[in-house]
């Protein structure tokens, strides 16, 4: 299974890149595991992920093909 996921702000600069292609991802626990081990510094980071442009706040599970963001805190005015 295939996901697209895309950094923004400070997190594509830890990062060193705007978007990643990964293969084999279940879901967004297998995700944060692997990215923290590949990307150490994103431990220490705020961010809130977004599944198919849904923010969640619990484990989901991927579908085919789905996008995943991953977006640092914002505020708004």
């Amino acid at each position: 299974m295939k996901i697209n996921i895309i950094f923004f702000g400070q997190l594509s600069e830890i990062t060193g890149t705007k978007n990643i292609s990964l293969e084999d991802m279940a879901d967004t626990k297998a995700l944060n595991l692997l990215l923290h081990s590949t990307y150490p510094l994103l431990k220490d980071q705020p961010y809130r992920i977004a599944v198919n442009n849904q923010l969640v706040s619990e484990d989901v599970l991927f579908d085919e093909d789905c996008t995943v963001a991953l977006l640092p805190p914002f505020s708004g005015g």
